[in-house]
């Protein structure tokens, strides 16, 4: 497993977690722009929650370098009555190393600690990898419903 620190997003990391999603996330989303990851951030600060490698400590490094590289996202998004997971991504070089593990332990325990009982996932359905890293964690599809939207903006 990759050394990592799971740590939410700040304002400052905004860019960056949107650059990884283009590389490392199946798909898009209406929010994955700046105003709806700054709105997530701003509403829930600990929504967002960044895996970040781990590199070896030198003498004289800043916080920001100290931190490493961005290895995986998860938005874990808990509205007092529903767990949501969003955005689980793994960078594609770094995938395979227990990211993905770590990321939901911590939106797990994150739930658990506001009080939540059970999590869902939005996963596509084209998308069979994910569907074995989600079934590995312990999740499978709820048969009896489907996901309904209405775009609010064009």
């Amino acid at each position: 497993m990759t050394t990592l620190r799971i740590r939410a997003a700040t304002p400052d990391d905004l860019d960056a977690v949107l650059a990884f999603w283009k590389v490392a996330a199946e798909g898009t989303s209406i929010s994955d722009d700046r105003g709806g990851v700054e709105r997530l951030v701003a509403r829930d600060p600990e929504a967002l929650l960044l895996a970040m490698t781990v590199p070896p400590a030198r003498a004289g490094s800043s916080a920001r370098e100290r931190d490493g590289e961005l290895a995986g996202t998860v938005i874990a998004g808990f509205d007092g009555w529903r767990c949501h997971l969003y955005r689980l991504a793994v960078h594609p070089d770094l995938r395979r190393r227990g990211i993905a593990s770590a990321l939901l332990a911590a939106a797990e325990e994150r739930f658990v600690r506001l009080g939540g009982r059970r999590a869902d996932a939005m996963v596509l359905t084209r998308n069979e990898t994910a569907h074995r890293t989600w079934s590995a964690a312990g999740y499978g599809p709820e048969e009896r419903w489907r996901r309904w939207v209405k775009p609010l903006t064009d």
